[in-house]
């Protein structure tokens, strides 16, 4: 899908209130009726209000008590904070949080010890933004070359190299495709197969930028 531009003044509007949580809810349930399972509080950073609501709490544990996997999308710099802070969010005694979804890839590492710790915890790990949003597929013009050149090492995509590291992180229950077209969708899915040799990892692990850095450029792309 190309050719659509979304112009607005403010990227993202947050609204973590019980009245927003309520009205979502709402509409998620007369879309998926009985096949809700899991439901997340998207981007719970740590001044979004969503980590230091206990009536937000309360409310989201009803939905825990009824079957539903309760968890977040972490984003930004202070990621591994925010994970660690809704870790140790209870309600009746039991976690509220047990499914995670945060970025992580060979450019932005910070979150994977909070991540590993989320995952001894119990909770599912999903990682989002493998291909750190675009940077990290053939061609790109930011693409680190020493990526580059591990990829053409191996004889693969860059895109696959990329979420086939994703994928072996121990902790990572699943690595979401940031794929628009069918052959990015194929090339993405054909990382699964791909078994990055120890040292590669290794190398990889050099390619890791500081996170404010990282974020501070994400914040200035032009998104469509």
């Amino acid at each position: 899908m190309g050719g659509w531009r979304l112009d607005a003044p403010v990227h993202e509007v947050k609204d973590h209130s019980v009245a927003a949580f309520t009205e979502q809810l709402a509409e998620s349930a007369a879309l998926l009726g009985p096949r809700l399972a899991v439901y997340h509080v998207h981007s719970a950073t740590l001044d979004s209000g969503a980590l230091d609501d206990p009536v937000l709490h309360r409310a989201l544990a009803g939905l825990r008590e009824h079957g539903v996997r309760v968890g977040l999308s972490t984003s930004g710099p202070a990621q591994a904070d925010a994970v660690r802070r809704a870790l140790a969010i209870e309600v009746d005694g039991a976690p509220l949080f047990t499914s995670v979804q945060s970025t992580w890839n060979v450019l932005e590492t910070s979150a994977g010890a909070a991540l590993a710790e989320a995952a001894a915890a119990g909770a599912r790990v999903i990682v989002k933004e493998g291909v750190a949003n675009g940077r990290l597929t053939p061609g790109a013009p930011d693409a680190p070359a020493r990526a580059v050149e591990l990829a053409d090492r191996l004889g693969v995509p860059i895109d696959q190299l990329a979420i086939a590291a994703a994928l072996a992180q121990p902790w990572a229950w699943c690595v979401l495709s940031g794929a628009v077209d069918a052959a990015q969708v194929a090339s993405n899915a054909a990382a699964a197969a791909l078994s990055l040799p120890a040292d590669v990892l290794d190398a990889l692990g050099a390619v890791a930028e500081e996170p404010g850095a990282y974020w501070s450029a994400r914040s200035a792309r032009a998104w469509n």
